[in-house]
């Protein structure tokens, strides 16, 4: 049997993954804390998984801003730590990073972005995600998957309101949970984006779950410098339609 464990497994994603796969190794963050070094090789020895799939990450773009030394521990440090530990007991375990369409610039000029676009990270969260692709890129591991994809949780929106003038190939928790066990299942490796075929405006996919959601613009909002458009293309795969 494939031993399958999944990082950040209890999150939007990582539940709706580990759904696809009901006998995988899902401990709670509280359970393994991938910052905490000598567990994670504790448990790498004593489990020695055939496949990663790494989703736990620290992804507000304002608490990693906040908290920088945390999203550096977090989302570079913690993946270090796993690649590292499989190296020492499992070196030929299948690794799967989830990133971030984030690692782009967000210039509308420029979007949609391909797997071969030049990543040019714009806020602290971005920066840390596209330097744990770097760890993960540069290892010694046979067999390693990156994946960068638009999501948000199939539920009503979390704000009040929803930017008009920031666009993605969104894809429902739920709906990128099936394209990655796709990928996942034929071992792919390298890069590959799992992308909706449809750009929307974050108020047009906020509209979806929340009908009465209020609409916004980048020039109603004060904080970290956002991405624009973070939309997505691939020549790599094929696309997949948001279900409503």
């Amino acid at each position: 049997m494939i031993i399958t464990f999944i990082t950040g497994a209890h999150g939007n994603l990582g539940s709706e993954v580990s759904k696809l796969f009901p006998q995988a190794l899902t401990p709670t963050h509280k359970e393994l804390d991938i910052i905490d070094r000598e567990k994670i090789f504790d448990y790498i020895a004593k489990h020695k998984p055939d496949r990663i799939i790494h989703l736990a990450a620290l992804i507000t773009v304002m608490k990693c801003e906040e908290n920088r030394d945390l999203a550096w521990k977090t989302n570079i440090l913690g993946t270090k730590n796993l690649i590292d530990a499989c190296m020492d007991y499992n070196p030929d375990v299948y690794f799967v990073y989830m990133s971030t369409p984030c690692v782009f610039s967000g210039d509308p000029k420029e979007a949609p972005f391909t797997e071969e676009s030049l990543p040019s990270p714009k806020n602290f969260y971005s920066l840390t995600k596209l330097l744990g692709e770097m760890v993960v890129r540069f290892s010694s591991l046979k067999k390693k998957l990156i994946i960068r994809g638009n999501l948000v949780p199939r539920k009503k929106w979390p704000y009040e309101r929803a930017f008009t003038d920031r666009w993605g190939t969104y894809l429902f928790a739920d709906d990128l949970a099936k394209a990655i066990k796709e990928v996942v299942d034929k071992e792919l490796t390298g890069i590959v984006h799992l992308v909706g075929d449809k750009k929307l405006s974050m108020f047009e996919l906020a509209k979806i779950t929340t009908p009465d959601i209020k609409p916004m613009t980048l020039d109603d909002y004060e904080g970290p410098p956002l991405t624009q458009d973070m939309s997505l293309d691939t020549v790599k795969w094929h696309k997949y339609k948001i279900t409503r």
